[in-house]
């Protein structure tokens, strides 16, 4: 089971989002809170995924996000504010995805869990600030996914990858859609350009 928090300050969106959360088979809900400081107070041990809005009364912003994630937690923001400078300024304080509140509750799901499995995840539209951003998109890849893309980069099949990191060839292809969602870069000679833009080769 997944134990996941919210931190919203909207009754209706912190409703929905829990009601979300709780219909879930797999997620087990934990406190749900208006502010950072109510939050808080509930000491919920470290591990927790957090869905975070950003404007919250008090402790809010990347100060929010930084706060969360100095508790243990990993923090999700989904907030109606996703600009360039929402996006970096809460990855920088800590957070492991961003989703804008036009984000319906399957992409709050799957964000959810790709957090919980010790991914990062942004919206494909919020992936470009990670991207052109100068922490550039090893921001945006988990290790493995980066082990992956080099070894694309480097011209090795889906079958040769999966020999050398020990995985079946259907993870390396999980793999690689998680990263052409994450980047927006589909096709593998647009992949292997990033993969050298960035250095990961």
């Amino acid at each position: 089971m997944i134990r996941v928090g919210v931190i919203e300050d909207h009754p209706l969106y912190r409703a929905a989002v829990a009601r979300v959360l709780t219909e879930a088979a797999d997620i087990d809900l934990g406190p749900v809170a208006d502010s950072v400081p109510g939050f808080a107070v509930t000491r919920e041990p470290a591990g927790c995924v957090v869905v975070l809005d950003l404007k919250l009364r008090g402790v809010a912003d990347s100060a929010a996000v930084h706060k969360i994630s100095a508790m243990g937690h990993r923090v999700l923001v989904v907030s109606a504010h996703a600009g360039q400078d929402e996006v970096l300024g809460a990855i920088s304080a800590g957070a492991r995805g961003y989703l804008s509140k036009d984000a319906d509750g399957e992409d709050i799901l799957h964000a959810v869990r790709e957090i919980a499995a010790g991914n990062t995840y942004f919206s494909p539209t919020l992936a470009s600030f990670v991207l052109n951003s100068a922490r550039g998109v090893r921001s945006l890849l988990s290790d493995r996914e980066r082990q992956v893309l080099s070894l694309l980069a480097a011209g090795e099949r889906d079958a040769d990858i999966a020999e050398a990191m020990s995985i079946s060839v259907r993870t390396v292809r999980s793999y690689l859609e998680r990263i052409r969602d994450k980047t927006g870069r589909r096709r593998r000679p647009e992949l292997t350009r990033l993969a050298i833009e960035e250095g990961i080769t």
